[in-house]
């Protein structure tokens, strides 16, 4: 059919429309006409052709201009891993949604699960609660029928005249009033549950803000109800109060003990004319002013009686029980103390001391091998040790006086025996070293006779026995002599009561922290215990033996280390165990408050005068500061107390600060600022100390021998002092004649009538034995020639250094100065 008819096909459109053709009433195909061709689009769902009948793309006529078959494959694959990528998509889109869908129903079902949970529990608190107060309300109802008299109402009257069937009590009258009161308070409080979630606090505290009565609440609330209805005025007694009453109190604090209120106490303040509020401190007077208008009664304390918690105990006799006895060796330096006590314990402890020399106080345990448990202290020998002898002295029973048969009685050794006599102890001499070709045991006794000491050898009381440390010679002797002594003293303690005891040493240990060797002398010392010892306090956490076991406890005379003390005590501190840890603390601060108050007053100068002479002193004296950091307490303060004995009127030694422990950081500070060196005894400074100083140039000395160390001290000092000008003549010149030259002066003619006369030299022009002038001579001639020196019986010329007043037979005395060095 050919568009030249003019007229257009059935089934045809006009260009630009679309046309739909029908098969038996459905749709098979859209046909859409252009300008230029006709396309077909196929139906959606329609078959697609396939096999070598239908090409790439379709039909190649009616595919787009410019698409080869190899780009129509592409699209097409790209199309469809498009397809399938949404499709993936979408399954994973449906699998999360299932997902999240199973997640609410989950948490749907919690919810709902802990809604039942908390429904439940509300309702079991409800009906406690219900149940409690039913039964107050029928203990109240059975107390207020047996108070109040039987009160019959006219209208009731038959109702209360009716017994039950039972024969039991008649029935209760309904009380409206009550039901009406329980059914607010009930209302009250579902509406304060409702109001708020009830948290589990709020449900275990109960329906009254958490309180609860005590059963003499409840007793004194029955009293007043049974008061109140027999017709009786309630009024509550006032309870007068017994008010410990310190130096100076706060406002709030004095009404806390008076048990009154705080507007109260100041309204009173207010009214004598104290304008003061509740934190303000007001002196004991005043307070006393205000509680005795309230009514109580005072009682003055004072800050010291925070230490009569620890007053000495008065044991009962029957509770005393037999302990080992103390002993403390004591003597000279290397007289043998400590290899004796290693003889005795089959111990070295010498070996381990620097020097060989006991620096350290020790203390151990020997058990002889007839089972006697005996307590031993090793104390130093050196002069520097002064206050750890005096303290072995004081904590002894019996004190053993080592005394070398070959090197007699000491410095030391009478120290000793001072020591031994001031402790009021028996004492037992030991003459050790009787090994030795030198020993002279019967030397050692006659010197001590000079001191009092009559050994029974010399028809006295003291015991003594030769002994040698290294054959063993006497030792059991010895033994049995201290066995015989501590029976003479019959030693007793009670072991059943607060434990007691002194402090031998104390240290800071890098692991353990604060650590202290406690000789027990009476009661028991357990772990957990708390105590107070000086000015620090703290619980047992270990206690170690001298064996360097752990122990859950420590008896009488039993010597351990204790661990847990918050700082170092000082040695010779007494340890005292309190109850409870508060009592501790109180003790502790106010032991540190006031020593830090004596330490004030001790350094503080009383009158302007002294002052003024304190500062004229210190201009004089040159000063050496150092720093001193030892590994214990005892020795830190031996050192200490060495180097205040260094120095004279001219030069001193100064401890700006001593302490317990390594050398820190801290410490270098300090020394770099006071241009001090640091001396450490037995200790080393850590790496940031090490470090500080080499940076600021601070000097780090190490000392395990005190013997270098105060000689060491002693040498810096020396370097101090002003050297020693000394004058030595060197001879006399008599002036013959006085000659007068131009441009040089006047020349004394002179006759050297002793010694030399010097060039170099001073001199001194005397004119009737009396010092006229003293200088340097210009020239020294001999004939014409300028000489060094002119020997005795020779003829000489001399001019002195800006001086020409001399004459004839004065004379002229010639010395020379040299410098000293002095040491002290």
């Amino acid at each position: 059919m050919s568009d030249s008819d003019g007229k257009k096909p059935l089934g045809i459109s006009r260009p630009g429309s679309v046309k739909q053709s029908f098969s038996h009433g459905r749709t098979k195909n859209v046909v859409v006409e252009t300008k230029r061709k006709r396309v077909v689009v196929p139906k959606p769902g329609a078959a697609k052709p396939t096999g070598a009948s239908a090409p790439i793309g379709g039909d190649p006529s009616k595919r787009p201009a410019g698409i080869s078959d190899v780009e129509m494959d592409r699209r097409m694959k790209a199309l469809k891993a498009a397809k399938a990528r949404e499709a993936e998509d979408a399954a994973k889109r449906e699998a999360d949604e299932k997902a999240r869908a199973a997640e609410r129903e989950r948490r749907l079902e919690e919810i709902a699960a802990k809604e039942r949970a908390d429904k439940e529990r509300d309702e079991a608190v409800k009906a406690k609660q219900d149940e409690e107060e039913q039964k107050k309300r029928d203990a109240e109802a059975a107390a207020q029928a047996a108070a109040a008299p039987a009160v019959v109402d006219p209208e009731l009257a038959p109702a209360q005249r009716r017994t039950p069937p039972s024969g039991g009590a008649p029935a209760a009258a309904p009380r409206k009033k009550e039901d009406d009161r329980d059914t607010r308070k009930n209302k009250n409080q579902n509406d304060a549950r409702k109001g708020g979630k009830l948290t589990l606090n709020q449900a275990l505290r109960g329906g009254e803000g958490g309180r609860h009565r005590s059963m003499a609440q409840m007793k004194r609330k029955q009293d007043r109800a049974r008061q109140k209805a027999m017709g009786q005025n309630v009024e509550r007694e006032k309870v007068m109060r017994e008010v410990q009453l310190p130096e100076a109190i706060t406002v709030s604090e004095l009404a806390n003990r008076m048990t009154e209120k705080v507007s109260a106490v100041v309204k009173s303040l207010m009214t004598n004319g104290i304008m003061a509020t509740q934190n303000q401190t007001i002196d004991a007077d005043t307070a006393e002013l205000i509680i005795e208008e309230f009514g109580h009664k005072v009682v003055r304390v004072s800050d010291a009686d925070v230490e009569d918690v620890i007053n000495i105990i008065q044991d009962d006799d029957k509770d005393l029980k037999d302990r080992p006895p103390v002993i403390t060796i004591m003597g000279h330096v290397d007289h043998g103390k400590t290899s004796l006590l290693d003889a005795i314990r089959n111990a070295k402890v010498v070996a381990g001391e620097a020097g060989g020399i006991t620096q350290h106080i020790g203390a151990y345990q020997v058990t002889t091998d007839n089972g006697a448990v005996l307590t031993f202290l090793d104390t130093p020998g050196h002069a520097a040790f002064t206050s750890m002898r005096a303290r072995g002295a004081q904590v002894t029973d019996i004190v053993v006086l080592v005394v070398a048969a070959d090197d007699a009685v000491m410095p030391q050794t009478i120290e000793a025996i001072a020591h031994a006599k001031a402790a009021n102890v028996p004492m037992i001499v030991a003459i050790n070293k009787c090994d030795r070709p030198a020993a002279n045991p019967d030397k050692v006794r006659t010197d001590l006779l000079q001191h009092e000491v009559i050994v029974e050898k010399m028809s006295g009381e003291v015991q003594d026995v030769e002994v040698s440390a290294i054959t063993g010679q006497g030792l059991d002797e010895l033994l049995e002599a201290i066995a015989l002594q501590s029976e003479l003293l019959e030693l007793k303690a009670n072991p059943d009561r607060a434990a007691q005891g002194a402090v031998i040493e104390a240290q800071l240990d890098v692991g353990r922290g604060p650590v202290a060797t406690v000789l027990v002398e009476t009661g028991t010392l357990r772990r957990g215990d708390i105590f107070v010892v000086g000015e620090q306090w703290g619980k047992v956490r270990a206690l170690i033996d001298d064996k360097g076991e752990r122990v859950n406890e420590a008896g009488p005379s039993v010597p351990v280390e204790v661990l847990g003390l918050n700082g170092t005590p000082e040695a010779g501190d007494v340890l005292n165990v309190t109850e409870t840890e508060a009592q501790a603390r109180e003790i502790a601060e106010y032991r540190a408050n006031a020593a830090k108050e004596k330490r004030a007053a001790a350094g503080a100068a009383v009158t302007l005068d002294q002052l003024m002479a304190n500062a004229k002193a210190d201009q004089d004296v040159s000063e050496l500061p150092i720093l001193v950091k030892g590994d214990v307490q005892g020795s830190t303060e031996a050192i200490v107390q060495a180097m205040a004995k260094i120095g004279n009127d001219e030069v001193r030694v100064r401890v700006l600060h001593s302490g317990v422990g390594a050398i820190t950081e801290s410490d270098i500070g300090l020394a770099e600022a006071s241009g001090a060196p640091v001396i450490g005894f037995n200790v080393r400074a850590n790496a940031s100390a090490r470090n500080s100083a080499n940076q600021k140039g601070v000097e780090i000395r190490y000392y395990s021998i005190i013997y270098d160390l105060v000689d060491d001290v002693k040498a810096a000092a020396s370097g101090l002092l002003s050297a020693e000008v000394r004058e030595n003549f060197i001879g006399y010149a008599k002036i013959q004649e006085v000659f007068k030259v131009s441009n040089v002066g006047k020349i004394a003619g002179c006759l050297v009538t002793e010694g030399v006369a010097r060039r170099s030299a001073g001199v001194r022009l005397l004119r009737d034995d009396v010092v006229i002038h003293e200088g340097t001579l210009k020239t020294l001639k001999r004939f014409k020639d300028e000489v060094k020196e002119v020997q005795s019986g020779q003829e000489c010329g001399m001019a002195f250094e800006n001086y020409e007043d001399i004459r004839a037979d004065d004379v002229i005395e010639i010395f020379e100065r040299e410098e000293v060095e002095r040491n002290l």
